[in-house]
């Protein structure tokens, strides 16, 4: 099972180093990657936790101010990268073109990405859900190659639940895995949105999950070390 961690914009440098010493001390059986600020990458240290981004720039180099690009990710030993991020999507006005643009140069430098999919709320009650996530991930993935489709990891998660603390039921969550991995049957599919501690024994009855992104919870040690042990 895939645990990825996504800090978004906290931790400071000081911050950060304590929490990575804390982090260190988890134990799990299950594949955990840590996506740090860009600030932070460089002091990130473990020999059991593998790095990701947040982010990536859909250009491959140039001048892009404030950009990071796949092979500047790559140099730093990053091995995945989330894309395609609701709060990106919304507050950058990210288009799935320059989803599929960044992950195209991850591909290239050998970084998976994590691609981010889900329906609003308004989209969920309009019964277009199923319609939003599929043209999400025909738009960034119809191009690849098999060899390189099979690298995609899927997160699927509903912009409604994103720190809410309100999530699917199991039935709702269910049908949406069952909808993504009837056209990608190859690929890893995390669910993420309002993961904690609490609700995972719930989650866990669903068969399908192969892993979570979480937000908040990466943030909290001690809730993140319960939750992987009930996992």
């Amino acid at each position: 099972m895939i645990i990825a961690l996504n800090n978004k914009c906290n931790l400071t440098k000081e911050e950060f180093l304590t929490y990575m010493t804390k982090l260190n001390e988890i134990q799990s059986k299950h594949t955990i990657i840590l996506c740090p600020s860009f600030t932070n990458i460089n002091l990130y240290s473990s020999n059991s936790i593998h790095l990701g981004a947040q982010n990536v720039s859909s250009y491959e180099e140039g001048a892009y101010t404030g950009e990071i690009s796949a092979k500047q990710l790559k140099k730093l030993g990053v091995e995945y990268c989330i894309v395609g991020h609701s709060e990106r999507r919304i507050y950058q006005k990210e288009t799935n073109t320059d989803i599929k643009y960044k992950i195209t140069h991850l591909l290239q430098e050998n970084i998976r990405p994590i691609l981010c999919i889900g329906e609003s709320k308004e989209e969920r009650e309009s019964k277009m859900a199923d319609k939003v996530i599929l043209q999400e991930l025909e738009s960034a993935l119809s191009d690849l190659k098999k060899e390189d489709l099979n690298k995609i990891i899927i997160a699927y998660e509903p912009i409604w639940a994103i720190g809410t603390g309100f999530i699917p039921n199991n039935d709702e969550i269910e049908e949406m895995f069952s909808i993504i991995k009837q056209k990608y049957p190859d690929n890893p599919v995390l669910y993420g949105g309002s993961v904690n501690q609490n609700n995972i024994e719930e989650l866990k009855k669903i068969s399908s999950i192969d892993g979570y992104l979480l937000g908040g919870l990466s943030l909290k040690i001690n809730e993140l070390q319960t939750f992987v042990n009930r996992l």
